[in-house]
Parts: C-alpha cells; structure tokens; sequence
C-alpha cells in the first residue's frame, strides 16, 4: 500500500535533489485550524416565522384549512398586487402558516415549477393524545384530505397518522409521549 502525502501550502513537494520528501507514516499533518475574526462567523439562528405552501387553487385550499380543519385566517389578502394574494394563519408560538399559489411562489424565488412530491418534507402537527390524533386524521379526511397512512403506534413510542391535502403536501398528526404539549 503506497502512502500519500497530505500536501498543505508549508509542505515541500520536492527535495533540493528533485525527489519527493520523506514520509513518515506514523505522522499525518493536520490543516491548521482557520482563524475567523466575529466579523466573519456569520451563524443562522434559529428564526423560522413562516412556512408557505405552494397550492394550485388558493381559494380551495383556503377552504379546506379554514372550514375543514378550523385553522383562523383573515381570507385572502393582497389581490390588489400582481402575484400578490395569499393566505396566513396564525399557528402557535409566532408561527404563520401561509398558502401562496405555486406558479407565484415559483416565480417569486425565480425557480421553476416542476411537479409536487409529498416525500419532500412532512409538517409535524403535535397533539395531547391518542384520542386526539384521531380526531384530527378524521377532520382532516372530512375536509378532503387524503390519509396516506393511518394513524396507529409509532417504533418511537408515540402514536401518529399522515394525511395529506389538496395539494398533496404531507402532515403528520402525532402524539409523543415525551414532549408537552401548550395550549
């Protein structure tokens, strides 16, 4: 087995003969830790405010989370801007959940719009009980939903369902034994 140097900008890659250096096996040179001064560490802090869905029919999805599962909202706001309308919810803990059509969202970030895949990411949606998690999958199925796989007891100790909405956008219902849960 050949051994191969670790070359770092202070390693020589060759002797004053034109060989190359010496290696000792038994010692690895490590990079030299980067000095940063506070200027330069620049750390994301853990802020999110807003989770938005892009949805093909904003007035249906509207419906099916407003009169479906009971989610508060003011409507849809900001028809008066081009691309503009969109729907928020107030969740708990400062978080808005907000429904903003997919071709706009798509052209707002500049990205294009490809198709919707439900394995991409699931909304955790944290209830009190068993109980409750039913209720919730059964709301949810009423209003429209599609329950990808019910609810039932989890390897992890807790009991959750998935369903998914009109757009296809994945929740999972769960009750964790070890997490509160405030009101």
């Amino acid at each position: 087995m050949s051994h191969i140097p670790i070359i770092t900008p202070r390693t020589r890659t060759t002797t004053s003969q034109g060989r190359p250096p010496a290696i000792n096996p038994t010692r690895r040179l490590a990079p030299k830790p980067r000095e940063h001064t506070s200027a330069m560490i620049l750390t994301m802090k853990s802020r999110i405010k807003v989770i938005t869905l892009g949805v093909n029919d904003l007035e249906k999805s509207l419906r099916f989370y407003r009169d479906g599962l009971g989610l508060p909202t003011q409507g849809i706001i900001g028809t008066e801007f081009e691309d503009g309308a969109v729907v928020f919810f107030n969740m708990n803990d400062d978080l808005v959940l907000a429904l903003y059509p997919r071709a706009a969202l798509a052209k707002d970030a500049r990205v294009s719009v490809g198709p919707p895949s439900p394995a991409e990411f699931s909304i955790g949606h944290i209830v009190k009980s068993k109980r409750e998690v039913e209720a919730v999958m059964q709301q949810a199925e009423r209003a429209g939903a599609h329950v990808a796989d019910p609810a039932r007891e989890r390897f992890w100790g807790g009991y959750a369902g998935y369903f998914q909405d009109l757009d296809g956008h994945l929740w999972e219902i769960a009750w964790n034994p070890a997490w509160e849960v405030k009101e």
